[in-house]
């Protein structure tokens, strides 16, 4: 556990030394909120009852996450272009140990990043429905993070070109983003998107934060956890095993 610990403050050192990063990963998150979030506020009460900032919140909140652990796997071509990976995978350990501590380091950095996003929302009117749900929202907050964390990493075990990095990650989050729920209410939509949407992983994420802060879930917060908790289990096996077939 010694080497998934060092990796794991590596990570986290690393993210919160860098000050413009962290202010930059903030600005869409504001944007949405802002521009959305009071911009739709009147037609969303019109058509559906209720804030749309409340509404917006958890998805911003899922969506801050989601760019900042993505994103942390290109960290992993970086290391292996100047070398850092190579001193790191010849030390005598499991490889599955290195990148569970680098997933867990990025997952933490990504964590942190949504708690900063809920302490903002609900500067500018936000309120948590049942405080005594909030450790649950935590706990969906770290699945998300975690998940995605460790789906960068293994999608930038694969890669080795740099500049393809941020458009895989582009061409893959937006699509999760949108159709995850995070913007608009699941009730009676259309069939098709219906299935596209319950085959987004991020759609769990959301509708259990959704759930856990503003008491409304679509999906149900138990089955939210099931689903999230088998995922992540089966991407960090993933994760690992592409980790430990990286060739430097």
């Amino acid at each position: 556990m010694e080497t998934v610990y060092i990796m794991w403050l590596r990570q986290v050192k690393k993210y919160w030394r860098s000050k413009p990063r962290m202010i930059g990963s903030l600005g869409q998150p504001l944007l949405f909120l802002i521009a959305l979030g009071f911009g739709f506020e009147n037609i969303y009460q019109k058509a559906v009852g209720g804030s749309y900032v409340d509404f917006l919140v958890p998805g911003i909140i899922a969506m801050s996450i989601l760019f900042t652990s993505m994103f942390n796997g290109i960290e992993v071509i970086w290391d292996r272009q100047f070398g850092f990976l190579k001193e790191t995978l010849v030390a005598p350990v499991p490889r599955y140990k290195i990148m569970l501590g680098r997933t867990l380091g990025g997952a933490t950095a990504a964590f942190l990043q949504g708690i900063v996003v809920l302490l903002i929302a609900m500067a500018i009117g936000f309120r948590i429905h049942n405080w005594l749900l909030l450790p649950v929202a935590l706990l969906f907050m770290a699945l998300t993070a975690i998940f995605f964390t460790a789906l960068g990493t293994a999608l930038a075990s694969k890669l080795d070109d740099m500049q393809a990095f941020p458009l895989i990650m582009n061409f893959l989050i937006m699509p999760i983003f949108f159709l995850s729920g995070a913007l608009f209410p699941l009730d009676n939509i259309p069939r098709a998107l219906e299935i596209v949407v319950r085959f987004d992983p991020l759609t769990y994420n959301v509708d259990g934060i959704r759930g856990a802060l503003t008491g409304t879930s679509h999906v149900g917060l138990g089955i939210d956890f099931l689903i999230m908790a088998v995922l992540t289990i089966i991407i960090l096996w993933i994760g690992s095993y592409l980790f430990s077939k990286i060739e430097v």
